[in-house]
């Protein structure tokens, strides 16, 4: 229990603190700095990458969060007093170093900032770090108060007051410590067991089977390492919920009072709990509305104000338990500079128990904010914000399962379809209207322990310290909820810093697209554009290319017969293209059996380019003109035979295609080589850049298919011409350029004639 007179001072002592560049930890070391001039200030910093823990405490001085103390003070007498006071130790809690033996506070804040993370990840990092740091301590030979920051809700699912005081639970944690350390082995152990392998190659060549078998054995790879992760998450939740937590954080959190209990009080040590409620935006200090990227209720906030969340399952009456972290922190330096005589002292740093916000009253606030400040939308105009009803959580799942599966059903109709401009459109419309509901998905798990519970939390020692507060310390380093008017916090603190944070992005001015922006090309000799050729230069296939091969030089009245076997074969085609691209090619074009080289030369010169020509887009001749006129080396790749692209070989410096294999003079239907798609384009073009000095980082690459997705993303301007479904979804995933080039009125036959490269290009 807090003193009749509180210190407020922590004179000249020697502070560590982790967690020190986290949200919490940042704004206690500028209090420390700001407010506690004589301290000397340790931080525990791992190294990131090449950047030393110096490194990146200069990187921590430059943060907002310091900006008003550095500017009263001076920049440079800032880094002096930096350089002087604070001092980095170099480590993690995975493996903390030797402390100082003269460490005379601890502030240990350092926790996974995730509900959901892995059962391995959030044991190692909240109970391990906690072992860890305990141990470091007792090895260093100090005896420092150590101030554990915990959370309000380690005490889990219930109902009702939850005191300030030990809690009340008998499970073994350090079995379930050993437990979740090994649990990953055991999943990994599952992942690799035939059947799960076999299930993950087979999903993995129904969507990547048409990029090459690196690509399916890369894509079957990362999902199982998926699936280990979802299964340590659910292993992580569900063993939670089994023993009375809400999520597998406060479940690890409450161990961790256990091993600050057991390791150090038990050793006769001080110790001082804090428990902060959701903790959200300075009220005051440094300044109203400073805060550190989105915390535990913005994402459900901005969610809201952007109109993905239509209705959630949330009890009106339920207290959401809000905290301003400058409260926070001058609550834990409060219990710092008071130190218990005995026993652990506890405190719970929240305001559902004496300054109570209940959701309804919550959702008013952001409701009235975002229609008198309303989010722009996407295409133009402002965003109108749904009403809540709060049907329960029920009427809202029940809701949730029939839009997931209209979605579900809305997406297979559109793979079927034919690509078009329309049905990418479409596409993308529903890739956004599945991500709103994934995002209520995600949220009603999320929140639903915190949006539906009935715990008010006892902050009776927090206020008794604060009222034992000097005055003059009160007003500038106090806690007292009760002065915080919700709806001023809410309304003019809260919700504006942060959608401060997404303003510039959110009212980024509309433009062309980046696929549809005209740009002059950078005049370059080490740059190649390569190009396939179907369905991106042309609107044709090989079956087509076929047909036309075959009209050209057969008697009318066997032509029916010819297009009835297509068709009578047409199944056994789309099942090999669906397996593989260079198969479906090798199987449609054994069709060429038999036929003469010269034959097909000649029907090639004759009314077949005539035909191919007509096929061909001017937006793709203009653009292989802009290439060449920049300087750029321009190469046709296709998986074709090039007797069948003969015609258009005078736009590029050169044409890489398939040889079909002879006999006499007569084709044999094999080619003479493996067909260059997916994977083996990707390696001709590595192999090609290599030999002509070409630099890939600058060039370009122009496809339709998903096959093509491999070769693609070794350019640094990748553009899906006319793509399909797959391809489509993947560009947009990786904001990559993406054309439709159409058919024009102008004679294609004309451009190719009229185009004549200089000997220059």
């Amino acid at each position: 229990m807090s003193p009749a007179r509180a210190k407020t001072d922590l004179g000249s002592a020697h502070v560590f603190v982790t967690g020190a560049t986290g949200f919490v930890g940042q704004a206690i070391v500028e209090r420390l700095l700001s407010s506690h001039p004589d301290t000397t200030i340790s931080i525990l910093v791992r190294t990131k990458g090449s950047a030393t823990g110096a490194d990146r405490l200069r990187t921590l001085m430059r943060k907002p969060v310091f900006a008003a103390w550095r500017k009263r003070v001076g920049a440079d007498e800032a880094d002096r007093i930096v350089a002087e006071r604070v001092r980095v130790i170099e480590g993690g809690l995975g493996s903390v170093p030797t402390l100082p033996g003269d460490l005379d506070v601890v502030i240990h804040s350092a926790s996974t900032v995730s509900f959901d993370p892995p059962i391995d990840q959030a044991f190692a990092t909240n109970v391990g770090g906690a072992l860890n740091l305990y141990q470091a301590l007792l090895d260093s030979g100090s005896n420092p108060h150590v101030v554990h920051v915990s959370t309000c809700y380690v005490g889990g699912i219930r109902k009702g007051i939850v005191p300030e005081a030990r809690l009340e639970h008998e499970v073994d944690w350090r079995a379930e410590f050993d437990a979740a350390r090994s649990a990953r082995e055991r999943v990994e152990l599952l992942s690799r067991q035939p059947e799960a392998l076999r299930g993950f190659m087979e999903a993995a060549r129904a969507d990547h089977g048409k990029e090459g078998p690196q690509a399916v054995a890369t894509a079957s790879e990362e999902a199982r390492v998926a699936w280990v992760t979802e299964q340590l998450v659910d292993a992580g939740r569900t063993r939670a919920e089994s023993l009375g937590w809400t999520d597998v954080y406060t479940f690890t959190k409450a161990f961790a009072e256990r091993a600050a209990e057991e390791l150090w009080a038990g050793s006769g040590h001080r110790l001082s709990v804090v428990r902060p409620a959701i903790i959200e935006s300075a009220a005051q200090h440094p300044f109203p509305g400073w805060i550190d990227g989105f915390k535990v209720a913005d994402p459900l906030i901005m969610a809201y104000g952007r109109g993905m969340l239509p209705e959630f399952p949330g009890l009106p009456d339920t207290v959401l338990d809000l905290i301003p972290v400058d409260h926070v922190v001058n609550a834990i330096l409060a219990v710092a500079a008071n130190p218990p005589k005995g026993e652990p002292e506890y405190y719970q740093v929240a305001s559902g128990n004496s300054n109570p916000l209940p959701f309804h009253r919550m959702f008013e606030n952001v409701r009235e904010y975002f229609t008198a400040n309303p989010m722009p939308a996407p295409g133009g105009g402002k965003i109108e914000v749904p009403n809540w009803g709060f049907p329960g959580s029920r009427a809202v799942e029940r809701a949730l399962r029939a839009k997931e599966r209209q979605a579900a059903r809305a997406e297979r109709w559109l793979k079927r379809r034919k690509p078009s401009p329309r049905t990418r459109e479409q596409f993308a419309e529903l890739q956004a209207r599945k991500g709103e509901l994934e995002t209520l998905r995600y949220f009603s798990q999320l929140y639903r322990a915190y949006v539906q519970s009935e715990i008010i939390f006892d902050d009776a020692n927090t206020r008794a310290l604060h009222a034992a507060l000097p005055a003059k310390a009160k007003k500038t380093a106090g806690f007292d909820i009760t002065a915080i008017n919700w709806e001023d916090y809410l309304q003019t603190v809260h919700i504006p810093a942060i959608t401060t944070l997404t303003r510039a992005f959110a009212q980024r001015p509309e433009g062309k697209s980046p696929s549809t922006k005209k740009k002059a090309l950078p005049q370059r000799r080490d740059v190649v554009a390569v190009f396939d050729l179907e369905g991106t230069i042309v609107d044709s296939n090989i079956v087509q290319q076929y047909l036309w091969v075959r009209s050209a030089g057969m008697r009318k009245a066997a032509w029916p017969g010819e297009v009835a076997n297509i068709l009578a074969n047409l199944p056994r085609y789309l099942r090999a293209e669906r397996r593989d691209r260079g198969e479906f090619i090798r199987t449609f074009l054994r069709r060429y059996e038999g036929m003469p080289a010269a034959r097909l030369e000649k029907v090639v010169a004759g009314g077949y380019s005539d035909t191919l020509l007509r096929h061909t887009s001017p937006a793709a001749i203009e653009r292989i003109k802009e290439h060449r006129e920049a300087g750029h080396r321009t190469v046709l790749v296709t998986g074709s035979i090039g007797t069948l692209v003969a015609p258009l070989a005078g736009l590029f410096d050169e044409v890489v295609a398939g040889t079909m294999h002879e006999r006499d003079g007569v084709l044999t239907g094999y080619l003479a080589a493996p067909p260059l798609v997916d994977e083996a384009r990707a390696a001709w073009l590595k192999q090609y850049a290599k030999q002509h000095g070409l630099d890939l980082a600058a060039s370009y690459g122009y496809g339709d298919s998903h096959a093509d997705l491999v070769w693609l993303g070794l350019v640094g301007h990748p553009v899906a011409v006319n793509p399909d479904t797959p391809l489509a979804r993947e560009a947009q995933r990786r904001r990559w350029g993406i054309q439709h080039w159409k058919r024009s009125a102008r004679s294609p036959k004309r451009a190719v004639m009229e185009y004549r490269p200089s000997e220059e290009s």
